[in-house]
């Protein structure tokens, strides 16, 4: 038994829930801001610095799909920080709104106890999205968004790696 599904450690499974609802709002925020001012791009580095609190709470109570989910979060938003076409940031802003709503209906889904929290969520269009911006993104190295165990840390295939370790 996993401590998501612990009856003992259900307190742990909320406050992360509770917590990570509260972050998702910083993040809404820093895209909001994003849309008003594209150029900001501290708001972006802002953005991979909550993603990655969520996805390190996310990996010590063993939600694996958030985590890594949180972890391409990360990646895009750093990345991003290194761009300066306003069209692309745009694209990534509308593309990390889509993944917000993601993240939250994924919180919820943990909340009410279901660990396999993409299975209920229609991905398709989505994995589009993400291809076409690491496509854009496959020249950037940015090392503070290095992947864990994985030898071509930024490389496309690392972000490959990350959506089909979620089934996407």
């Amino acid at each position: 038994m996993n401590i998501l599904n612990d009856p003992s450690m259900k307190e742990i499974v909320e406050d992360f829930c509770a917590e990570a609802d509260s972050l998702f709002d910083q993040l809404e925020n820093s895209l909001t801001l994003l849309e008003e001012d594209p150029t900001n791009s501290q708001e972006l580095e802002k953005f991979g610095q909550v993603i990655d609190r969520i996805m390190g709470a996310a990996k010590s109570i063993g939600a694996a799909e958030i985590a890594t989910f949180c972890e391409l979060g990360k990646v895009i938003g750093y990345k991003s920080s290194q761009v300066h076409e306003i069209p692309l940031i745009e694209v990534v802003v509308a593309i990390l709104f889509d993944s917000l709503h993601m993240l939250r209906k994924m919180n919820q889904s943990l909340r009410e106890g279901n660990e396999k929290c993409m299975e209920k969520l229609n991905t398709k269009a989505f994995v589009t999205r993400l291809n076409w911006l690491s496509e854009k993104f496959k020249d950037i190295e940015r090392a503070s968004c290095a992947i864990e165990k994985r030898p071509n840390n930024l490389s496309q295939s690392s972000i490959d790696d990350l959506m089909k370790s979620l089934g996407l």
